[in-house]
């Protein structure tokens, strides 16, 4: 009966040793998945800010104007200055680049720009537009002649533009695109300075061909490229013209160009800030060349290029589309590349026209 009784006590201390062991576990389960529940609240609460956050930075910025940022603006002397215009709209297009609503996106790491694709390819295409005016100024605009001494601030602030688009560390690409804005900046104090001469803006006819020359390729690519979104057959063109025309490989007679799917919206957003940018610029253009176009003839044609690119800033709807040529749904990609193979063919003539005598 001992052993009996001994048995039952030594069962009876085991189970309640095991329920101890339960509870203790159950506790810490319990615990466990407090903590579990805690992070991911945190995690959707996370994610719900991000969208948020994401959806205002995906606005886009708006147009402001040419003339009201050179109304009060003068050098010493209190007289107009040439070139002030186009100096100080990319100086301005700049910042806003960098100081739109979250910023500088393209380089981002973090949520929700890490997500976003809109607007870093809106900004690749305003960041491209920069480059080439920033290239003219250097190149043609601020020298008389091809023996000239090229502008110290000039040709510092365009290799900062030129600096990678997506580098977030040492240097970031802000860093170095707000370099080139004070390079910008200290030209343009010289140019409105009547006791210094040596920064220069020189309206000719000819220094504005070089600038609308490297415009009319840039819009030419943008709309071969939009016009792609349905999917093309072209012919081989690269060699016409000139029968003793030579290439380095030999490319088929007919080819299939289409841009891929995922594609689509980013050459969409692209050409869209291309043009915004380029609508900004020529504005500008009009101002510091007015006497050059009004002697050719050629503001109304000016204006008549502007004038498309601000159709290229409407309104869009929130998904662009991507339906056939004539079909049902419409196609962003080709409403928009018609505004631009217009524009590009108002800036073929404007050359021209700006080369006749």
């Amino acid at each position: 009966m001992q052993i009996f009784t001994a048995i039952s006590d030594f069962f009876a201390r085991s189970k309640e040793r095991v329920g101890d062991q339960m509870d203790d576990w159950n506790a810490d389960v319990s615990e466990g998945s407090l903590w579990v529940k805690i992070l991911l609240g945190f995690l959707i609460i996370g994610l719900l800010g991000s969208a948020v956050l994401g959806f205002i930075w995906n606005g886009e910025p708006s147009s402001f104007s040419v003339r009201d940022k050179v109304a009060d603006q003068g050098d010493t002397s209190g007289r107009p200055v040439t070139g002030l215009a186009t100096s100080l709209t990319l100086i301005q297009v700049t910042e806003t680049l960098l100081d739109k609503p979250g910023g500088f996106i393209s380089n981002d790491m973090t949520l929700p720009g890490a997500w976003m694709d809109n607007i870093p390819n809106w900004e690749y295409g305003v960041l491209i537009q920069v480059r080439d005016i920033s290239k003219a100024m250097r190149e043609a605009f601020s020298r008389s002649q091809s023996q000239s001494t090229e502008d110290n601030d000039l040709a510092l602030a365009e290799s900062r533009f030129n600096f990678d688009h997506d580098s977030w560390v040492m240097p970031t690409s802000e860093s170095e695109y707000r370099e080139g804005i004070k390079f910008l900046k200290s030209y343009r104090n010289r140019l409105v300075d009547s006791d210094q001469h040596d920064a220069q803006f020189f309206a000719r006819a000819d220094n504005l061909r070089y600038w609308l020359r490297t415009v009319e390729t840039r819009l030419g690519s943008l709309s071969q490229r939009l016009s792609a979104s349905v999917g093309q057959r072209r012919l081989n063109t690269d060699l016409a013209g000139d029968s003793s025309a030579t290439q380095s490989t030999r490319t088929p007679a007919e080819v299939i160009i289409k841009t891929p799917w995922t594609e689509i919206d980013d050459v969409f957003y692209e050409a869209r800030g291309s043009s915004w940018a380029l609508l900004h610029f020529l504005k500008a253009i009009e101002v510091d060349f007015a006497d050059v176009l009004a002697k050719k003839n050629a503001l109304v044609s000016l204006r008549q290029i502007i004038r498309e690119l601000e159709a290229t800033q409407e309104d869009v709807f929130p998904v662009i589309l991507n339906g056939g040529g004539f079909g049902m749904l419409a196609n962003h990609s080709l409403v928009m590349a018609s505004y631009i193979s217009r524009a590009n063919a108002a800036i073929i003539d404007l050359r021209e026209l700006l080369a006749q005598g």
